[in-house]
């Protein structure tokens, strides 16, 4: 024990004055130790601003998920794939899956309605026309009333229709904010104005909120229709998804309610016990699955490519950490020759190279914090800085400083003192 304090104060000491001198030798060449932490610097900012955008990205992909697919609702379908789909997959799917038709969303109602709210869901691109003005390629979306509900689908201005105006199959529809700026520019109200689809004049009766664009595909280029008069305009076609969701008050969860829609589909189908069903189920809790596995791998791929100019920034430190130490050859010399232990010496110059791998880091996380904000104030973009990819950030950095330092310390001590103080 009484050994151990002697030799923690001469450790603590050693580091000090090893410290001390990495530090006087950074001040002494400053616009130099500015250019080797520059490659520091913008790898670090990189890695920064690459993880931002990955991480905004799934923030924003699960933002309009939400609002494109609801919240608490599910989805059944003849095929409801999230992922692609290989052809034989494809065939497979089709060859066992049924097609779920009116009758069938009719029978699935009559046992489940009472605690379930359902949908039919058809979509069909059609052009929107309003006297001399087109909206091209809209999509024309047939559901019955309760799918506002079932989507939490925002109405802005004006309502969404009725379920005796679905019974009725009257021509009436809630438009997109695209359509509307499309086809009613300026300030004048779309409400109660008539516009045609496929030749055919709908009322307007609702402006839907504005969802913005999901992977490349804008969501309010839309119309909202009762899936009767779709029916009528497009014919009975050969199937539709079906959405559903618990209802309010009948204590069933989005699980609960899957799985009631799944006995009853199943028993509707003839499926066997013991037989996978032959339809297909979606629910957010897959869609966001799907959503973080596709960002898990642009994060592998992406972040170790970003990170390789992290380690060019080291190979920067180590060519600059030989040349301080070609430089300060009889300086070392001097040190040996007074005492300095090969730890002395080092450790002065591992220090020195950690300490400027360190503080590229930090000047790195700073820049790219700086510049990740100003972008998503500029381009009103998603950014999201976390914790985990400044870490990363840090320890790759940090790492990367002990490796460059490594090499150019080691053969500073093991320099011959005589050989050393005879350079010039």
């Amino acid at each position: 024990m009484g050994h151990s304090r002697p030799e923690l104060s001469r450790s603590r000491h050693q580091f000090q004055n090893a410290f001390r001198l990495a530090m006087d030798s950074i001040r002494a060449h400053k616009l130099r130790s500015f250019l080797t932490l520059l490659g520091v610097i913008i790898g670090v900012a990189s890695v920064i601003m690459v993880g931002a955008a990955i991480e905004g990205l799934g923030v924003y992909a699960q933002q309009s998920t939400a609002k494109a697919f609801g919240s608490e609702s599910f989805l059944v379908a003849q095929i409801a794939a999230t992922g692609r789909l290989s052809r034989r997959e494809l065939f497979d799917k089709l060859k066992r899956n049924k097609p779920i038709r009116t009758a069938d969303a009719r029978f699935v109602e009559a046992a489940e309605g009472e605690r379930v709210l359902y949908s039919p869901y058809r979509n069909h691109l059609s052009d929107v026309k309003r006297e001399n003005l087109i909206c091209e390629d809209t999509s024309i979306i047939g559901v019955a009333a309760d799918m506002a509900d079932i989507r939490d689908i925002g109405v802005v201005e004006g309502r969404f229709f009725t379920q005796q105006e679905d019974h009725s199959r009257a021509y009436v529809a809630v438009i997109g904010d695209t359509l509307k700026s499309t086809l009613f520019p300026g300030d004048a109200s779309p409400l109660n104005r008539i516009v045609r689809i496929d030749g055919v004049e709908f009322t307007v009766i609702g402006v839907q909120e504005r969802l913005g664009s999901a992977f490349g595909r804008d969501q309010d280029k839309s119309a909202y229709i009762p899936v009767t008069a779709f029916d009528r305009l497009y014919g009975s076609g050969n199937g539709f998804a079906l959405f559903g969701r618990p209802k309010p008050g009948s204590g069933l969860t989005l699980q609960d309610a899957l799985d009631l829609t799944r006995v009853t589909l199943r028993n509707r189908f003839h499926a066997r016990p013991g037989q996978p069903d032959n339809f297909d189920t979606l629910t957010p809790d897959a869609i966001r699955g799907f959503i973080d596995q596709l960002l898990a791998m642009v994060a592998a791929v992406v972040v170790p490519v970003t990170c390789i100019s992290l380690v060019v920034g080291g190979i920067v430190i180590m060519n600059i950490m030989l040349v301080s130490v070609t430089e300060r050859t009889r300086e070392i010399g001097i040190r040996k020759a007074v005492g300095a232990r090969v730890d002395d010496v080092m450790l002065q110059i591992l220090i020195e190279a950690v300490v400027q791998a360190g503080m590229g880091g930090a000047l790195g996380v700073a820049l790219g914090a700086l510049v990740t904000m100003l972008l998503g104030r500029i381009f009103d973009l998603s950014l999201h800085i976390t914790a985990g990819y400044v870490v990363l950030a840090l320890a790759v950095s940090g790492i990367v400083g002990v490796v460059s330092g490594w090499y150019p310390a080691r053969r500073a001590a093991r320099m011959d003192p005589v050989v050393a103080l005879r350079a010039e």
